[in-house]
């Protein structure tokens, strides 16, 4: 991992021996003095690391973002956004919101829309990076630790919650440099696919927006209102389906806890940590030997959510598109830049892979771009969106390899002809929100949140 925090390296063995006497030992007053130097560095590095507990180190990982990204020169990257900037995003979103309205039966979601910096992304989506990354960070961490032997783990005593510590800080480093690269990139606060930010806040960063307009041949203007139609988009999804926001981050939670590490490497781990050497730690924790091996049941939840984030990006691509039509011209080639830019590996790919472990592929949203293409165009729109009011009703892995299959069965189900969609989903949102109360009242349900996260 670059840039360790605090300003610890690996020793440099052309300057060892530089104060050692001639004959190349070390005295044993200098012997005790590097001793007590280490051990007061020590020290003041965990004392300085704040007040975060747990896997991660949050405080860490935020101030490397903000440093990293307050380095990092570009304009207004770092900076908080103009009143320019703030007007233009406000009066984009109205237009999007306007268009909307005729492309979907959910109403607006976004009660605000703001411009963010690449610092305000960083500090407004921390808390939903915390919930995504402390079950990874907890099995890979806490893995190993449970492999000691017994007798190891007496012997080693106050020393594991130190070691921890040093963990914590060595994941919270890795996540702050992450999240300082997808801040500088990133477009919206849903760009990634998940409802990173605050409940019903839409969230445009104009000075990366600026960047990917650049070489693009469409006016600034057209970018931003495509963006924020999108942004809206993605909002009154997260807003009106109560289920969908807790079962992509539940489903992250359960490929999460489904990790399993190779105990056989501890080992060769050992041999490459340097107790006398912070940064040793983090080399080791990034080295790979420590890296998951993917079990079925994580194949599975990694399905769903792909599955899901699929359905979820189909959906926008195809209600931003019959909402612009023809008022954007450049609509067309936007959709596909945006289409290419996930298909290299754009920052959701990128961000997953890095801190969750999931490699995401975007090689289903265009299937499901059809699949809903296909069923507004052959069912209408309200029978559409209608199916966003339970997740029994929601579109396979299966369906998606047979748009039409799954259009044919649809017109053969005369509950949903009946169904009032807004009356359904204040109906799903009532029993989530009671069932979530009823979980948090009842310890060990825990072990059975996997089991109901999928679908």
């Amino acid at each position: 991992m670059s840039n360790l925090p605090f300003g610890f390296g690996l020793p440099d063995p052309d300057k060892r021996g530089e104060n050692e006497p001639e004959g190349g030992g070390q005295s044993g007053a200098e012997a005790f003095n590097q001793l007590g130097q280490m051990l007061s560095q020590l020290g003041q590095m965990l004392s300085q690391a704040g007040s975060s507990s747990g896997p991660v180190n949050y405080d860490i990982a935020k101030q490397i973002a903000l440093q990293k990204l307050s380095g990092s020169g570009g304009g207004q990257i770092g900076f908080a956004a103009t009143s320019d900037s703030d007007s233009a995003v406000r009066d984009a979103a109205h237009l999007a919101e306007l268009w909307l309205d005729a492309a979907t039966i959910l109403p607006a979601g976004a009660k605000a829309t703001v411009a963010w910096s690449a610092r305000d992304w960083v500090q407004k989506t921390l808390p939903t990076w915390q919930r995504l990354c402390d079950p990874v960070a907890r099995q890979v961490s806490g893995a190993w630790v449970e492999a000691l032997p017994d007798e190891a783990k007496q012997a080693a005593g106050p020393l594991l919650q130190m070691v921890g510590q040093m963990g914590g800080m060595a994941f919270g480093s890795q996540l702050g440099n992450a999240l300082a690269q997808l801040a500088s990139e990133v477009l919206t606060s849903t760009e990634v696919g998940l409802p990173l930010g605050p409940d019903a806040t839409s969230a445009l960063l104009p000075a990366n927006i600026e960047k990917f307009t650049e070489g693009l041949e469409v006016p600034n203007s057209e970018v931003l209102v495509f963006l924020a139609a999108r942004e809206a988009a993605h909002q009154r999804l997260f807003t009106h389906v109560p289920w969908l926001r807790q079962r992509l981050l539940a489903t992250v939670e359960e490929f999460a806890h489904g990790i399993k590490v190779d105990t056989s490497a501890l080992e060769q781990l050992a041999g490459q940590v340097d107790p006398s050497n912070p940064a040793s730690i983090e080399e080791a924790m990034s080295s790979g030997l420590l890296e998951p091996k993917t079990t079925p049941e994580q194949q599975a939840a990694l399905g769903r959510l792909e599955t899901l984030l699929a359905l979820v990006e189909g959906w926008v691509d195809v209600v931003v598109a019959d909402a612009v039509g023809d008022r954007l011209p450049g609509a067309g080639a936007l959709r596909e830049t945006l289409r290419r830019r996930r298909a290299t590996g754009g920052p959701a790919e990128q961000t997953f892979a890095t801190l969750v472990g999931l490699e995401l592929r975007p090689r289903r949203m265009r299937a499901a771009s059809s699949l809903w293409k296909l069923v507004g165009e052959q069912h209408g729109i309200d029978k559409r969106d209608g199916l966003w009011s339970h997740p029994d009703l929601m579109p396979s892995a299966e369906d998606l390899d047979d748009p039409m299959e799954f259009s044919e069965r649809l017109a053969d189900q005369a509950s949903i002809e009946d169904l009032d969609p807004i009356a359904e989903l204040e109906r799903t949102e009532k029993a989530e929100s009671e069932s979530g109360s009823a979980q948090d009242a009842e310890p060990g349900t825990d072990d059975d949140e996997g089991g109901k996260s999928g679908h």
